[in-house]
Parts: structure tokens; C-alpha cells; sequence
């Protein structure tokens, strides 16, 4: 019972969350180009389905003023496209901005395009990858919603499938998740990843202002 209750609080905690920054970030008029200048090691802002880069803007103040210059893929918009073009989109924002030794800092399917982009012809140029609450093997919940864009997401889908199997990319990501994602019932879990990460805390949307979070993509640019 104290398990459900503190569930049924983080789910409530998560959809505030949610709905403040999607609030926020339909009324935001800040230029990304602001978060594009430092020194640091440069970092790519991959967001979720139905989340634009504005989505993660606390992640990216934060990251900036650590020195580090922030990069969002503008092709991306509001990251309904199917994994392969959004990693497509991802592949053809690298090339083109000429980065090497970037850190990917994802949020739940842009995680999967992350990954996919990785595996292609710009893969060279990412360090490494920081996925937060990112379905990695899918989530059964995606075949009950009557949406294309997240039917992607069912675990027997091929994107799932194909990103499973390359296996040898994922000694460069490290996973961040909570206890509980009432989005991913099967958990974020990456078998032989650079790390898993598991919150003490739960939730899909709110994980990305938990501090671990900004301390594992400092362990990682920084280190």
C-alpha cells in the first residue's frame, strides 16, 4: 500500500512537471545560439516524442554555464518523425556543424535516435551518450495508444529490435532512470552499458532535473 501511494505521488509530481515545462517552453522565445559558446566539451540536446529541446532548457542552463557549449538539432522540432529520420536528422546536424568528441545528453526516444546516429556514419564524432528514461527495449504500452508516432516504441517494432542487437554500442551510454516510469514498464536498463543509473525517486519527465543526471554528463565531459 505504501508503495502504490508513493507511486500514485510521483506519477502526480511527474505530469506537473510535464505539463509546467511544456507551458514554459510553448511561451520560451530564447534563441538556442545562446547555449552554443564555451570551451567545455560540446553536448547534443536530443528530447523526447512530443518535446522540443526547450523541453530540457534547465538541463541546458546548467550544462552552459559549466562552460560546456550546447547544441540543439533543429530537424528534430517536436521529435514525432520515426527513430531512423530522427537519427538521420541527428547524423546530418554532426556532419554539418563539423563536432568531434560531442556527449549526446538525450531524453527518452530521442535516446534511441541518439543511439541509431551513433551506430551510422557520424557515429566517430560522439563520445559517448547520457539516455534518461529511454525505452531501450520498448514499452508494451505503446501498442495501446492510437498514435503512429509512438506505435515505434512497442518492443517487437524493428526500430526497437535493430537497436537491441547493437549490442557493441552500448558500453558508450550510460542510463539514467527512476525506480518507477509509468511510461516504460520494462525499465531503461541498457544490458552492458557504461552505467546504469538507478534514482531513487520515479517518474518519466522529472528524472531529467534530478542532480545525477547533470553529474553523470559532467563525469563524462569533464572527467
Amino acid at each position: 500500500m505504501i508503495d502504490l501511494v508513493r507511486r500514485a505521488g510521483w506519477w502526480i509530481a511527474d505530469y506537473l512537471y510535464a505539463g509546467y515545462w511544456q507551458a514554459r517552453a510553448a511561451f520560451d522565445r530564447r534563441d538556442a545560439e545562446s547555449f552554443s559558446g564555451g570551451d567545455g566539451v560540446p553536448i547534443i540536446i536530443l528530447p523526447g516524442v512530443y518535446e522540443t529541446w526547450r523541453f530540457m532548457q534547465p538541463l541546458i542552463t546548467a550544462l552552459h554555464d559549466r562552460g560546456h557549449p550546447v547544441h540543439v538539432v533543429d530537424a528534430l522540432e517536436r521529435n514525432r518523425r520515426p527513430v531512423r529520420e530522427a537519427a538521420e536528422a541527428v547524423t546530418g546536424f554532426l556532419d554539418a556543424s563539423g563536432l568531434t568528441d560531442v556527449i549526446l545528453v538525450a531524453h527518452s526516444k530521442g535516446g534511441l535516435a541518439g543511439k541509431l546516429a551513433m551506430a551510422g556514419p557520424a557515429g566517430f564524432r560522439v563520445r559517448a551518450m547520457v539516455a534518461v528514461a529511454t525505452p531501450f527495449g520498448g514499452s508494451r504500452y505503446a501498442r495501446l495508444l492510437p498514435v503512429r508516432s509512438l506505435w515505434a516504441l512497442a518492443p517487437t517494432h524493428p526500430s526497437i529490435l535493430e537497436l537491441a542487437a547493437r549490442r557493441d554500442l552500448n558500453d558508450r551510454i550510460v542510463s539514467v532512470f527512476g525506480r518507477f516510469d509509468p511510461h516504460i514498464p520494462e525499465g531503461s536498463e541498457l544490458d552492458g552499458a557504461r552505467k546504469n543509473v538507478r534514482l531513487d525517486t520515479g517518474g518519466h519527465f522529472r528524472v531529467l532535473a534530478d542532480p545525477r543526471v547533470l553529474a553523470e554528463v559532467a563525469a563524462l565531459a569533464e572527467g
